[in-house]
């Protein structure tokens, strides 16, 4: 089978460049770059990819470029690896993913084991790094990186251009309802910055996730799919309509009213059991960052205006 890989980034640099040679195999490599001042550009066409340049002047979104690189695939490319400009590929993992596709016809997406490159240089890469180590074997959705069917892409139109989050899980919502499956191998995938080291950055990240978890429900809450509706009821009423019963008892009840309030460190306690102490914290402390991107989502329906990107970098 063909491969062509797909690379989407904005101003990662020396990233860029570990990501774009560890592609060295494959052939296209197709750039999409939106918006870049670092050199990004030249960069990649040094080392022999297509770049497209994004059109800036409409709203960004990372499906709306992983789509216009789609679109330069060329027809007799079977598999796409999609990427983020922040991720190395690992090597043996197109090999791997390829081998795995062609022994099991119905499954459209395959991806792997994600890790942070440096873990050790925060508490939220740590994080995020104990995020990506989820199950393998059939699974609902993946990632920004997988390698996939380019027929089954482009049997359900791509990726939603409009969703500033969630694109991946939505997509393959879809892909599944046309009847394909997604699989997650127990191999190394793909090496990933994330760069986070303020509050800050991890706070914005849960707060586009609680964003995608509100939009991603309204688009395919219904049964029997329900998908995120379980994330952004957990994201609602921990981070939104616990903080207003406290208030609300401590208005009716003077200060007794706040003992309410030892439901979080208690959560905070029962999920580090599981966890660790930082999970059980910041697994809690972001339901509130979660409940202020899901509620921004369901006002910016209610006024009509458009959520603008939600970055953490």
């Amino acid at each position: 089978m063909r491969i062509a890989a797909v690379v989407i980034g904005r101003n990662e640099g020396a990233r860029l460049i570990a990501c774009l040679d560890a592609l060295a195999d494959v052939s296209p490599v197709i750039y999409v770059d939106s918006g870049s001042t670092d050199g990004s550009v030249a960069a990649a066409q040094a080392r022999g990819a297509q770049v497209v340049s994004l059109d800036m002047t409409q709203p960004f979104t990372a499906a709306r470029a992983r789509n216009a690189g789609l679109a330069q695939v060329p027809a007799d490319v079977a598999l796409v690896q999609l990427l983020d400009g922040d991720c190395v590929v690992q090597a043996g993992w197109i090999a791997a993913a390829t081998a795995f596709l062609e022994d099991h016809a119905d499954v459209a997406v395959v991806c792997g084991r994600r890790r942070e490159m440096y873990p050790q240089a925060s508490v939220y890469n740590a994080l995020i790094d104990t995020e990506w180590d989820t199950p393998v074997g059939e699974a609902l959705a993946c990632g920004g990186d997988a390698l996939m069917r380019v027929e089954a892409l482009r049997a359900v139109d791509g990726y939603n251009p409009h969703l500033i989050a969630g694109e991946e899980p939505e997509m393959c919502v879809r892909l599944r309802q046309a009847g394909w499956r997604i699989w997650r191998l127990d191999a190394e995938m793909t090496a990933h910055d994330a760069q986070i080291t303020r509050f800050s950055q991890w706070w914005q990240r849960s707060k586009r996730a609680g964003h995608a978890f509100a939009e991603g429900a309204a688009l395919h809450g219904a049964a029997p799919e329900r998908h995120w509706v379980a994330e952004t009821r957990r994201a609602l009423l921990w981070g939104a309509a616990g903080p207003l019963l406290i208030v609300l008892l401590t208005v009716l009840f003077g200060p007794i009213g706040l003992f309410a309030a030892l439901v979080y460190p208690l959560q905070m306690l029962r999920l580090a059991r599981r966890g660790g102490t930082a999970w059980g914290v910041f697994n809690v402390l972001g339901k509130f960052a979660e409940a202020q991107g899901a509620l921004g989502y369901y006002l910016g329906r209610l006024t009509g205006r458009k959520k603008a990107l939600i970055e953490y970098k």
